[in-house]
């Protein structure tokens, strides 16, 4: 259990986590279903609101702080982790969860997040990874795929997209994970061990946003939510298979493994303990040969 994680002494309700703010998203966006799985993971771990902390950066997931009945700081265009990582260090028995996007997280603010991993605070990152700019309107972002039509790059995205889970990994994150925004089980079930994990838990959700991105519809991403029903997926081999399959054919992205390091010292003294659980890990753009090395040392 994470240091300066406390427990309420009566049973918390989803209406204790329900902030004064209704949510301005479009309807259909995927942070709705964020939303809803951190306030439910922070009952079911009874974790008092006047414990908690959220901390976001700039756009639409990043209004995220109001929708909470708890304390927080809507902070500067990338500048969220840094801020958090302030707060944390000045009191270690908050829980701070930071929200935000892949623009937001991984553009201006990539940074702060390779710097964040390799520090391994105490935090929870939650980033809503809609793969597009959503709050100015639809301009191509970090994780656009290549050929996306954007207001930005109207003829098609040229550039690839970075992988955040092989990027925090890199980078030296102690516990990475991805879930996806409409399975609220799984993405509870996430947020719990982040939060819960000693150290900086990193949490890529693929939450769609259904005003911009319209390549990435509900049918893209139904087959890998297929995967989180079938246990198969968890065997190594199976894995593997479904893996080359994706890689060669472009279809379903299987599920892995959640990554959490052990032994590594946090900031505040905490320390890691070794846990495996699914990861739905997105498609490699590297050679099948490279692809399989870098999955078996993940095994």
């Amino acid at each position: 259990m994470a240091t300066g994680v406390q427990r309420a002494s009566q049973q918390l309700t989803m209406a204790d986590m329900k902030g004064r703010v209704d949510p301005d998203w479009c309807p259909g966006c995927g942070d709705f279903g964020v939303l809803a799985a951190v306030q439910k993971a922070l009952v079911e771990l009874r974790i008092p609101n006047h414990s908690v902390v959220t901390i976001s950066g700039i756009g639409c997931s990043s209004n995220f702080p109001g929708y909470m009945n708890t304390y927080g700081m809507h902070t500067l265009h990338g500048r969220a982790l840094a801020v958090a990582t302030g707060l944390k260090l000045a009191n270690h028995e908050l829980t701070v969860l930071v929200t935000g996007g892949d623009g937001d997280g991984f553009g201006i603010g990539g940074n702060h997040f390779v710097h964040s991993m390799r520090r391994n605070v105490d935090l929870l990152y939650i980033v809503m990874d809609n793969q597009i700019y959503g709050l100015t309107t639809g301009q191509t972002s970090p994780t656009s795929r290549i050929g996306m039509k954007t207001k930005s790059m109207p003829f098609g995205n040229i550039e690839a997209p970075i992988n955040p889970i092989s990027l925090a990994l890199a980078a030296g994150a102690t516990f990475v994970a991805r879930g996806y925004s409409a399975e609220q089980k799984h993405l509870t079930e996430l947020i719990k061990q982040g939060i819960e994990h000693p150290g900086l838990s990193f949490l890529d959700v693929f939450s769609p946003c259904v005003t911009y991105n319209h390549d990435n519809t509900y049918q893209w991403f139904r087959p890998r939510v297929k995967k989180l029903e079938d246990d198969s997926a968890h065997d190594p081999a199976n894995w593997m298979a479904a893996m080359e399959k994706s890689l060669l054919w472009g279809e379903e992205i299987p599920i892995g493994k959640f990554f959490e390091r052990t032994d590594v010292p946090t900031l505040h003294g905490a320390e890691p303990v070794l846990n495996e659980g699914p990861l739905i890990h997105r498609d490699l753009h590297v050679p099948l040969d490279v692809a399989r090395s870098f999955i078996e040392e993940l095994m």
